[in-house]
């Protein structure tokens, strides 16, 4: 614990660091978003808000490619701390929806970085980096977005993968899906996410240990969200958070479920994987009507 303690200290100096980044919302990604998921109806068009998570399609990090670590990601050190676990995931997400953000404005994000702790896991050293962004057009602050990114330790020839907490079997609504290769590689372009784990089989299987590529987490969150919007198409959304508890695979089936509250005020939501199991958790608050 001790050691934790000093590589907490060693990345604190990150704590505060902020950056700005600017972008149009223009429709063609969110075109591309509406027919990667394959969703009904007519795609969002110029001067319609963005659906809530759709904002995770814009304000790209563009490095050199000269500069990007082994993983695909940009080299650590400079926005982020460069803490030096191999593994990183997207943990999870807090987001307020204060005020639409319209399809065709021009935006500005402020990203600042929250907190950085280390802890011990089951499987070793885990650092945990909160980052919070805000996105604002036309002056005014349309998405709160404070996200978690989690490093951990190369795996290890005897970790063996612990048992999930079985999903809840009530469900209001539910969609069964199958993640594969190809929606996998249209949601990484749309984000521009060069994360071997969602394209490079043989990266994913042989270096990092997963037994097949790993579906994004926001990814599911968006099709969490999309079952509300699905099933609850008048509902305005302000808020959301969602936590990953254990990753989905490419070709895997996995259940997007969701339990609307009695007064429509919220929705618990969850996806369960084949095996049962609790993947994702989440909760969409939504506005009185």
């Amino acid at each position: 614990m001790v050691a934790a303690q000093d590589d907490t200290a060693r990345w604190r100096d990150w704590v505060g660091r902020s950056e700005a980044a600017e972008d149009v919302i223009d429709p063609v990604r969110a075109r591309a978003l509406h027919s990667a998921l394959d969703l009904p109806g007519a795609p969002p068009g110029p001067g319609d808000p963005l659906p809530p998570l759709w904002h995770w399609l814009y304000f790209w990090t563009t490095p050199p490619a000269s500069t990007l670590g082994p993983d695909g990601h940009p080299e650590r050190g400079g926005f982020l701390p460069p803490i030096d676990l191999p593994r990183r995931m997207w943990a999870g997400s807090r987001i307020t929806f204060p005020r639409p953000l319209p399809i065709g404005s021009a935006a500005q994000r402020r990203s600042t970085i929250a907190d950085v702790r280390m802890t011990q896991g089951r499987s070793g050293r885990l650092a945990f980096v909160t980052v919070r962004h805000e996105i604002s057009a036309a002056g005014e602050v349309c998405v709160v977005d404070e996200y978690e990114i989690v490093y951990r330790a190369p795996p290890t020839s005897d970790e063996v993968a612990q048992p999930g907490k079985p999903a809840p079997d009530q469900a209001s609504w539910r969609r069964d899906w199958r993640a594969d290769p190809v929606l996998l590689f249209r949601y990484s372009a749309l984000t521009f996410n060069g994360h071997r784990i969602h394209y490079d089989r043989t990266y994913v299987t042989e270096v990092e240990g997963y037994p097949g590529l790993v579906v994004h987490g926001p990814l599911l969150a968006t099709l969490m969200v999309e079952l509300v919007r699905e099933h609850d198409p008048a509902a305005a959304i302000t808020a959301f958070e969602f936590r990953a508890r254990r990753p989905i695979f490419d070709g895997a089936p996995f259940t997007v479920c969701g339990a609307p509250s009695g007064d429509g005020s919220r929705a618990e939501l969850w996806i369960a994987d084949a095996d049962g199991a609790i993947a994702t958790t989440g909760r969409v608050e939504i506005a009185a009507r």
